[in-house]
């Protein structure tokens, strides 16, 4: 694989200080208190890289927003987004496009089991949304059971289903969303010692939380197939199958949700190969086309699509589909085809990634835990190893969130642009980045984490 060399980052403040003027008169932010916020002028990206107009380069350690799994400005992409655009732009999405019709039919290829049809939504959120709708409708019942430390997107479901604290300020309490316990060793709230022990006390708190909500009126589970922004925590060994296997005892939908996971983030085309699990439905979005072009979709089993053979299903976005998205969806799943992105990014985690982490949580005593595969990791910051206090408290804000903060900082003076949440920072490049890139990565954040060990127990 031969990574795209960036181009040279240039200087041009007085063009960065407008854009800025400009995004700070006009543009409301998303998740933002809009008076306390600093955006970022970005002048460029190419590759694993992007960069500023004072002409500062930075490695992008989230990938955008964990999307960019081919990286920025991939020349393969571009160009088919251009030729689309020249051959037709936008088209009605009751009409059969070739670019969303072939799109359509190499996500099905890879995704597993019978999940051939899919809906074209225009991101996660929206995906997650009609996921939920076609698993209430398919089953006549209105429950849904989601996991705390999730997050599901920001539409009015979506956000329902989150377990974050992003969804407090909307959750209205009357989406007929039950929340549980997915399993996590570090921080088990099943007092667990070994992930079987974890695996097994977390299915049999589900089974529970069934029975006590009435199994006949629970239309479906959805998980992360491997949680994202909660913290990348990958299920232990038995546990997909586990819930795959109530699902189908209570007659329950199972929606996977692979917004973050999928198209090889994991080291394979969707994280559920991992496990050898087939959902009932799969929202996806991000790295379909690395979000070059806004999309997203529900990749649906055929039972379920069954339902809506003929009768009309109650949904649809007037840009679902859009053939200039669809068409840099075709290129994307080509260049990772082409280029072994998937192969790349298993072997990335295996031999750098995993490794690399692992050495710097040997020196750090702010690193209280080390989790992931392929190009999706994440480092629990704590102030002690021995209790597993967390460096800063959860949800923390302002002055208490200023740990994390200095980490962040010390992060960016170093040329890495982190990916934090909470007292964790995720190590999510491109999935094509190189063997040099991690590398260069995982010293800056040897240096940003010296940082962060100044507020631990040991470092106090």
């Amino acid at each position: 694989m031969t990574p795209h060399a960036p181009h040279a980052p240039y200087a041009d403040p007085a063009a960065g200080a407008a854009v800025k003027a400009a995004d700070r008169a006009h543009v409301f932010h998303s998740w933002s208190a809009q008076g306390l916020i600093d955006p970022l002028a970005v002048a460029g990206a190419e590759g694993s890289y992007f960069w500023d107009y004072d002409g500062n380069r930075y490695l992008d350690f989230s990938s955008g927003l964990v999307y960019t799994n081919i990286g920025y400005q991939h020349p393969t992409v571009i160009a088919a987004i251009q030729e689309q655009a020249g051959k037709l732009a936008t088209f009605a999405p009751a009409f059969a496009i070739e670019s969303r019709s072939e799109a359509a039919r190499l996500i099905a290829e890879r995704t597993p089991g019978d999940l051939d049809k899919i809906f074209f939504t225009n991101g996660g959120a929206e995906a997650v949304e009609n996921a939920i709708r076609m698993a209430r409708l398919h089953t006549g019942r209105s429950k849904v059971l989601s996991a705390y430390r999730s997050y599901h997107g920001a539409t009015s479901t979506a956000i329902n289903l989150t377990g974050d604290p992003r969804r407090w300020p909307s959750d209205n309490g009357s989406a007929g969303v039950v929340r549980f316990w997915a399993p996590f060793l570090y921080r088990s709230p099943f007092y667990a010692q070994t992930e079987a022990e974890e695996c097994a006390r977390a299915l049999q708190h589900l089974e529970d939380t069934i029975a006590f909500e009435g199994p006949a009126s629970i239309a479906a589970i959805i998980l992360e197939t491997v949680p994202g922004t909660a913290g990348i925590m990958t299920p232990p060994p038995g546990y997909l199958a586990g819930v795959r296997e109530i699902c189908d005892r209570y007659g329950i939908v199972f929606v996977l949700d692979e917004v973050m996971a999928g198209f090889g983030r994991t080291g394979a085309w969707f994280a559920a190969d991992h496990f050898d699990v087939v959902p009932d439905l799969l929202a996806f979005a991000k790295g379909v086309n690395s979000g070059y072009v806004p999309l997203g979709g529900v990749a649906i089993n055929a039972e379920i699509a069954a339902t809506f053979e003929t009768r009309p299903y109650p949904g649809g976005l007037t840009y679902s589909g859009h053939p200039l998205a669809c068409a840099a969806a075709v290129a994307t799943i080509g260049v990772m085809e082409d280029e072994k992105v998937v192969e790349h990014a298993a072997r990335i985690g295996e031999t750098v990634l995993g490794p690399g982490l692992r050495e710097l949580a040997e020196r750090h005593p702010s690193v209280g835990e080390v989790r992931g595969l392929g190009a999706f990791w994440a480092l629990e910051l704590v102030r002690d190893r021995e209790t597993r206090e967390p460096l800063v408290p959860y949800n923390a804000s302002g002055e208490a969130a200023a740990p994390m903060a200095a980490f962040g900082a010390a992060a960016k003076k170093q040329g890495l642009w982190p990916f934090i949440n909470m007292n964790r920072t995720h190590a999510v490049p491109a999935c094509n980045v190189s063997e040099a890139e991690a590398k260069e990565g995982l010293a800056a954040l040897d240096v940003a984490l010296s940082v962060a060990d100044t507020y631990t127990v040991q470092g106090a």
